[in-house]
């Protein structure tokens, strides 16, 4: 394995899942809304429905707690047949605006990795995710690892061109650029499929959106810990 990574000269984190933990919580306010909702139909249903409104509404509204917060809003709307009241309304708005109070805080082995690979002075680093680019900012902010990246990169979503854009920013070719995510939809497919390098790190929960079959590539790396990174970049010999 060594060697194979020689040429990289970016590395690209992915966020949510990656650097913190966002989807448990994600899903703690998904139960508690179909809680709050159960008279309409049970967890099953309302979660079901849930996912066709949110599905609907990604073309305009993107992704991030704001979008699903009005997601949460108009599924409780449509479920209740437009009998909910407008106190319960606020109430789910307040459940899914407490998603924009997520710790951000760092899973285990994330700031001693950023902080190994920052002090080689051989990488650029950024983050680059997808969302509500005040939302992601703050997390950021919160999680304490802002200063470890050159560059932090907010986009609504991670297309192909979204990836020749950060190449380009950064005035590098796509086969040097090393993307490291949970998702294989967002963070490692498309990488791949354009010719660059990416490390799989899938996290203990996967939202819904972001399941695909996955497969096997010879510029794809799969780890179980961020902290393995250190050895596949062959910092530790």
């Amino acid at each position: 394995m060594a060697g194979k990574l020689d040429h990289i000269k970016l590395i690209a984190f992915d966020a949510d899942d990656t650097l913190w933990d966002c989807q448990s919580h994600f899903e703690a306010v998904e139960k508690a809304y179909c809680a709050m909702l159960s008279e309409y139909g049970d967890e099953r249903q309302i979660s079901t429905h849930l996912f066709e409104t949110e599905t609907r509404n990604m073309a305009q509204l993107g992704y991030g707690s704001k979008a699903f917060t009005l997601s949460l809003v108009e599924n409780a709307v449509v479920v209740s047949k437009g009998q909910i009241s407008a106190t319960r309304l606020l109430e789910i708005q307040k459940l899914g605006r407490s998603l924009l109070e997520l710790p951000g805080t760092p899973l285990q082995g994330v700031e001693e990795t950023l902080r190994a690979i920052r002090s080689m002075s051989r990488y650029k680093m950024v983050v680059f995710t997808k969302g509500e680019i005040l939302d992601q900012e703050n997390k950021l902010l919160r999680s304490g690892l802002w200063d470890y990246f050159d560059r932090v990169e907010v986009v609504s979503d991670k297309t192909p061109r979204q990836y020749r854009e950060l190449c380009a920013t950064f005035g590098i070719g796509i086969d040097e650029l090393l993307m490291v995510g949970n998702s294989f939809k967002s963070d490692i497919a498309p990488v791949l499929h354009l010719g660059g390098y990416a490390v799989h790190i899938p996290f203990e929960v996967t939202w819904a959106h972001e399941e695909v079959e996955e497969f096997d590539h010879p510029h794809l790396f799969r780890i179980k810990h961020i902290s393995d990174l250190l050895s596949l970049l062959s910092f530790l010999r």
